[in-house]
Formats: C-alpha cells, structure tokens, sequence
C-alpha cells in the first residue's frame, strides 16, 4: 500500500502522524510525507530564508530516520492558500507521483489558517490528481480519489479521535524523528517555556488512555462522498 502524508509545516507529521507512519512502514508499506510550508517565520531570532533551510534539512532528516520519502512545496507561512491554483497543481503532482491508497492531513478545525488552508488544498489536490485531463503535460496519468484520514490537532483541542492507532512500539521513533527539529524545540523552551517533547509524549499518552494501550494517535475519517471506505486503512 502506498501512503501519502500531507502536513503544513515541517514538524507538523512528526506531531500528529509519525507513529502511524512508522508502522506502516515496519509492515512493509511504502510512505512518502509532503510539507506544504517552509516555516520560515517559526523563530524570533533566526532570519526567514535561513529557518526555511534549517528547517527543510530537518524535515528531511526525520523522513529518513523512519524510511519516508520527502517531498516539500516551499510555501512561506502564513501564506498557505487552498485558493492558489498553483500550490493544488503541485501538490496534485505530488500525489500524481506517489499514487497512494490512503491520504492523512489536518483537521478542519486546527488552531492556525495555514493547517486548515492545508487540509482544503489536499482535498482540492487529491481531487484533481484523480481527473485525467487536469493538468495534462504531466507525465504521470492520474490518481485514484482516495480515503482521506484527518490527524490529531495540537494538543487534541477540538478534535475527538473516530479511530486509534497504537503506537506503542514506536514511540520512542517518533519522539527521536521530533527531536530532530531543534530549531523548534529548542526555541519554543527558551522563549516560551514550553517542553514541547514532553508536550506531544503525554499528547500520544492521552489517546493512549482512550483507546486501552500505552501510547496513540487519533484520526478522523473524512465523510465527503467518495472519500469513505469499509477498509481498515490504518495500521
């Protein structure tokens, strides 16, 4: 099964989905993340066109450590549009490229623009990969319209899981992949005070306590037409 990923910033899989991604490729399943946004406004102290460098290199690092394809669109924050016919052209591209079976992004009701804009271009993007005269220089023929699965917002806040996937056995993985994102971790406890490791460990405990395991992540299956399925797609 081929598995697409579609987040906004680059450590936004790795909070939300990078145990699920890593058991599906401990089970022999192919995985690929795609970042919409460079973040390049994610710190007060390091310039923007010098971030979005670090932070591709980290968001590259942590896709290799679980044997993750990357791709990246290169989005400056705050400018991420479900409008901008040319991000949905690549992001179609992008699922184009990986022909996936299932497709995980944000929740509609995230806590910043960006994550939400991310969501509405997946689903414009995934849609259009799925119509074969769109885009029609591309080489690639067209995507099935897939399943879509909705990841865990921060911290949980207003989103209540339909589905669990345990991730117990690599949590340790996940939280290593995050640990890679020092530009982030390391300014967001110095200048806001917050341990965002120990933050998203207890997140994953949390949806662990829900569901009977030690540790978890929660989903929410799209409901538009077309996108449901009888299928257990998750891990």
């Amino acid at each position: 099964m081929n598995v697409l990923a579609i987040g906004c910033h680059p450590d936004d899989l790795e909070i939300g989905c990078y145990g699920t991604l890593a058991k599906y490729i401990k089970n022999g399943h192919n995985v690929a993340v795609c970042i919409v946004a460079n973040g390049n406004l994610g710190h007060v102290e390091i310039e923007p066109d010098e971030l979005k460098k670090i932070r591709l290199n980290e968001s590259k690092a942590a896709a290799k450590l679980i044997g993750a394809a990357h791709y990246a669109i290169d989005i400056n924050d705050l400018y991420v549009s479900s409008e901008n016919d040319g991000l949905v052209l690549r992001l179609a591209r992008v699922v184009r490229d990986v022909q996936p079976d299932v497709v995980i992004t944000h929740y509609r009701r995230d806590y910043m623009n960006d994550h939400m804009q991310t969501y509405y271009a997946a689903f414009r993007a995934t849609f259009a990969a799925s119509c074969v005269h769109y885009d029609p220089p591309a080489n690639i023929g067209a995507a099935p319209l897939t399943p879509l699965y909705h990841m865990d917002t921060l911290t949980g806040a207003d989103f209540l899981p339909t589905e669990y996937v345990d991730i117990s056995d690599v949590i340790e993985l996940k939280m290593e992949a995050l640990s890679l994102h020092q530009s982030q971790l390391k300014w967001m406890q110095e200048h806001d005070g917050i341990d965002f490791m120990d933050m998203v460990r207890n997140c994953s405990k949390v949806r662990g306590y829900q569901c009977g395991v030690a540790y978890a992540e929660g989903f929410r299956l799209n409901r538009n037409y077309l996108r449901m399925t009888t299928k257990r797609l998750l891990p």
